[in-house]
């Protein structure tokens, strides 16, 4: 064996490797993420109903809206809009 030969398979070895290793090991996504700014506050969560919900809150207005990803017809839906206040007032 020559040189090339060699190289070759060892290339060809390596390529094979990577690419089930690649195959084996998928990714997935994590629900877990909070984004802070002045204006607006997010965050992502497991909705009980199954599937993913996004939170916004309008730290300006007090406003609290609730995305739910409906998983049946792939599109984001208005869950609720309220007040943060209501949360926390006396029943």
């Amino acid at each position: 064996m020559d040189r090339k030969t060699i190289a070759i398979m060892i290339l060809t070895a390596t390529a094979t490797l990577l690419a089930t290793l690649h195959l084996i090991s998928t990714p997935t996504a994590e629900a877990a993420i909070a984004v802070s700014s002045r204006d607006y506050q997010a965050a992502t969560a497991q909705a009980q109903a199954g599937g993913e919900a996004l939170y916004i809150l309008d730290n300006k207005t007090g406003q609290m809206a609730v995305f739910l990803y409906d998983t049946r017809d792939r599109m984001v839906r208005v869950r609720d809009v309220r007040m943060v206040r209501d949360a926390f007032e006396g029943r």
